[in-house]
């Protein structure tokens, strides 16, 4: 039995479930960021307004990880923020171990 089709096809499944995976983790993050910015526009000038210095979007971005990371999206109780903050969350979960199933097939049918 050849099973070279076969793993060619799970190859490519999983290189584009992985990239999915990623794909939604930054669409989640820009998603939180818009439902912030237009719902909360007073709680995203403490995101996007630092205390000192100015603000600059590699600022923004860093901040924005530090509330995505923590448990604060759920203190706001929109059900929408909570949905994308998880997807946020756990996409990575679902990327990372289909890309790391390509590696393992590459590295097994290298000749």
């Amino acid at each position: 039995m050849n099973t070279t089709p076969m793993l060619g096809m799970l190859y490519i499944l999983l290189l584009i479930a992985g990239a999915c995976g990623f794909g939604m983790h930054l669409y989640a993050q820009w998603r939180f960021a818009r439902i912030m910015r237009e719902r909360y526009a007073d709680k995203w000038r403490i995101i996007a307004c630092p205390d000192q210095g100015r603000a600059s979007r590699m600022r923004t971005w860093a901040r924005l990880q530090q509330v995505l990371r923590s448990n604060v999206p759920e203190l706001f109780e929109d059900a929408e923020l909570t949905r994308w903050h998880r997807i946020w969350r756990y996409a990575p979960w679902l990327a990372w171990p289909c890309w790391i199933g390509v590696l393992v097939i590459q590295a097994t049918t290298a000749h």
